[in-house]
C-alpha cells in the first residue's frame, strides 16, 4: 500500500513540467520593468530593461527582428502563445497615453515594439528643441524643493540623451548651479572652479541649504 501511495507521477506530467517555457514563470512584469512614460522612465532605459528580461526569459527573438515560424510550421502555435505573453509585457509596462497609441487587434510583439520605437524616434529635432529649452529654463525657484530640482534636471538630461542630445556631467552641473538663487553664490562659485562631479555638487548644495536653514532657526 505504501508503495502505491508514493508512485512516481506519469512520465507525461514530468515531461510537461520540464519543457515549460521560462516566460511562463513571470507573474508580474511591472515588478521587473518600470512603466515607460518618456519622462521619469525614458525610452532607452525601458528598452535596456526589456531586452535584459527578454534575453533572460528566452524571448528576445520576439522583439529583435527574428522571423517567426510560418503558420504551417508545427512550432507556430507555441510561438504564437509565447508571443502573446511578450506582447502583454509590452502593454503592461507602458503609460496609458502610450498604450492607446500602439494598442491593436491581431498584432505581434515585434510590431508593437517597432511602433513604439517609431514614436520615440520620429520628430527628434522638435523634441530636442523643446527639451533643451526646458533644461536651460529649469531653476530652483521653478521647483517645489531642492530634490525636485535635482531630479527634474536629471530627467530632462536623460530625455535629451534619447533624442541624440546627450548632456555631459559638467554641463549638467553647470546648469544646476546657474539655476540656483543668489544665496547660493559662494557654493556656485566654488563648484565652477573645482570641476565638481554631479554627486559632489549636489552634496555641496544640500549642505549649504542645511547650513542656511540652521542659521535661520538660530536667528
Amino acid at each position: 500500500m505504501a508503495d502505491q501511495q508514493h508512485q512516481t507521477p506519469p512520465a507525461s506530467v514530468n515531461s510537461d513540467h520540464k519543457h515549460l517555457h521560462p516566460v511562463s514563470s513571470v507573474t508580474n512584469i511591472q515588478n521587473k520593468i518600470r512603466t515607460l512614460d518618456g519622462e521619469k522612465v525614458t525610452y532607452s532605459a525601458w528598452v535596456k530593461l526589456s531586452k535584459l528580461h527578454a534575453k533572460g526569459y528566452d524571448v528576445l527573438p520576439h522583439i529583435d527582428g527574428t522571423e517567426p515560424p510560418a503558420v504551417s510550421d508545427p512550432r507556430f502555435d507555441e510561438w504564437a502563445k509565447i508571443d502573446s505573453i511578450v506582447l502583454q509585457w509590452i502593454y503592461a509596462t507602458l503609460s496609458d497615453s502610450l498604450l492607446v497609441r500602439i494598442l491593436e487587434d491581431e498584432t505581434t510583439a515585434q510590431r508593437a515594439w517597432n511602433k513604439l520605437q517609431s514614436i520615440f524616434h520620429n520628430n527628434k529635432n522638435s523634441r530636442a528643441s523643446s527639451l533643451l529649452c526646458a533644461f536651460t529654463n529649469t531653476t530652483l525657484a521653478s521647483c517645489s524643493s531642492l530634490n525636485d530640482y535635482f531630479q527634474r534636471l536629471k530627467d530632462i538630461a536623460n530625455q535629451l540623451a534619447d533624442v541624440d542630445q546627450p548632456v555631459t556631467e559638467s554641463r549638467l552641473v553647470l546648469q544646476m548651479v546657474q539655476g540656483l538663487p543668489a544665496e547660493y553664490d559662494t557654493t556656485a562659485s566654488f563648484t565652477y572652479q573645482s570641476n565638481t562631479s554631479w554627486d559632489d555638487a549636489r552634496d555641496m548644495v544640500e549642505r549649504e541649504q542645511r547650513r542656511q536653514l540652521a542659521c535661520q532657526q538660530s536667528a
